[in-house]
C-alpha cells in the first residue's frame, strides 16, 4: 500500500459502514442487506476483464471487488483507491490471502487521475462508494476519472441509484440513509449519477441493471471516456 497521496486524507469522509467502529463488520454487512453476490457478480461480468487490462477500483474499501476481478482474470493489473487506512489494510490482507497481486493507494476519488498518472488505465470500477460522497466530490471524483482514463477506456458502476418505488425509497432510508446520513445519500436516491457522468465527459451513459435489495435497489451503470 503506498502512503504517498496528493491530498490531504483524513476524517472528512464518510466511513464505508457509516461509522468507524463498525469497520470490521462491513463484509459481513454488505454481503446480508445488499445481495452482494447478485450485483458483484455482475459488475465482474459488465466490467469483462482480460489478459492485460489495467483496472482501477476507485473506493476500493476491503478489495471484495477487486479479488472478484482478480479470480476472472489474473492476468489483469488491478489498482485500488481509497481514503480509508483501515479499509486498504484489510484489502492489502485480503489479497494477500488469496494470492492475488493489487496495488493500493490511500487517496480520494478527486486524487484518481494523479495517483494513476502513470497507468494506462482502460477500465475504471467503482462500487458503492458514490453514495458515501458529498455532491462536489461526486462530481470532482467522475471528473478525475474521466482523466485518468485512456481514450476510449470504460467505466463502470454498481452503486444505489434512483429509487423508483415506494417500498424501495422505504428500505433505503430506513437502512443506508440512517447509517450514511441524509446529506450525501439524497442525490443518489434522486438518479443524480448519469447526469454527473454526462457532465464529466463521459458518452453512452447508461443504466444496465437495477437490483432490489433489503436497503434499497442497486443500479449498475456503464460509460465511455469518447476516443
Amino acid at each position: 500500500m503506498s502512503s504517498g497521496r496528493p491530498s490531504s486524507v483524513d476524517n472528512a469522509y464518510t466511513p464505508a459502514a457509516g461509522f468507524h467502529w463498525l469497520t470490521p463488520f462491513y463484509d459481513f454487512g454488505i454481503a446480508v442487506l445488499t445481495r452482494e453476490k447478485r450485483w458483484r457478480n455482475a459488475l465482474v461480468e459488465q466490467i469483462r476483464p482480460v489478459r492485460g487490462d489495467v483496472v482501477a477500483d476507485i473506493g476500493c474499501g476491503t478489495g471484495s471487488l477487486l479479488l472478484h476481478l482478480g479470480r476472472a482474470e489474473p492476468g489483469a493489473k488491478l489498482i485500488g483507491i481509497d481514503p480509508d487506512a483501515a479499509m486498504l489494510s484489510r484489502a492489502q490482507a485480503k489479497a494477500g490471502a488469496a494470492g492475488i497481486s493489487v496495488k493500493l493507494y490511500q487517496g480520494f476519488a478527486h486524487d484518481a487521475a494523479t495517483l494513476l498518472k502513470h497507468y494506462r488505465v482502460g477500465k475504471i470500477a467503482s462500487s458503492l462508494a458514490f453514495h458515501h460522497m458529498p455532491m462536489r466530490e461526486k462530481a470532482s471524483g467522475l471528473q478525475a476519472m474521466y482523466a485518468a482514463l485512456d481514450p476510449g477506456g470504460e467505466l463502470h458502476v454498481a452503486d444505489f441509484g434512483l429509487q423508483r418505488s415506494r417500498l424501495m425509497r422505504a428500505l433505503f432510508r430506513a437502512g443506508v440513509q440512517v447509517l450514511d446520513g441524509r446529506a450525501t445519500t439524497e442525490p443518489n436516491a434522486h438518479g443524480v449519477l448519469p447526469e454527473l457522468m454526462a457532465a464529466a465527459g463521459f458518452t453512452d451513459v447508461e443504466e444496465t441493471t437495477v437490483i432490489p435489495t433489503p436497503t434499497g435497489s442497486i443500479s449498475l451503470y456503464r460509460a465511455l471516456r469518447p476516443t
